[in-house]
């Protein structure tokens, strides 16, 4: 049961990983604009920007371990094929 609850938490396509970085982006957004409200002038303008740049380094962040996953995957997939060649999986 924990495991299909776990399921629900893991990144497994870019499809799933850009639907998050929107909602970091959205929420981004949203703390800047009250940074706005709150230090008017460059502080303010500053921490929005701060704001929206770190979405930018987490989105990229979560696409890089998305492309890192599924090439160790291929890969793992790529080893079990070469070491039975009658394509059996191996018992690991």
């Amino acid at each position: 049961m924990f495991r299909k609850i776990r399921r629900l938490f893991v990144i497994k396509t870019r499809w799933e990983a850009f639907l998050i970085i929107y909602a970091l982006a959205l929420g981004a957004c949203e703390r800047g604009k009250v940074y706005l409200d709150t230090f008017p002038g460059w502080g303010g303008k500053l921490l929005f920007l701060a704001c929206t740049g770190a979405v930018f380094l987490a989105g990229a962040k979560i696409l890089d371990c998305l492309r890192y996953e599924q090439a160790e995957k291929a890969a793992k997939a790529a080893r079990a094929t070469a070491d039975d060649p009658a394509g059996n999986p191996a018992n690991n």
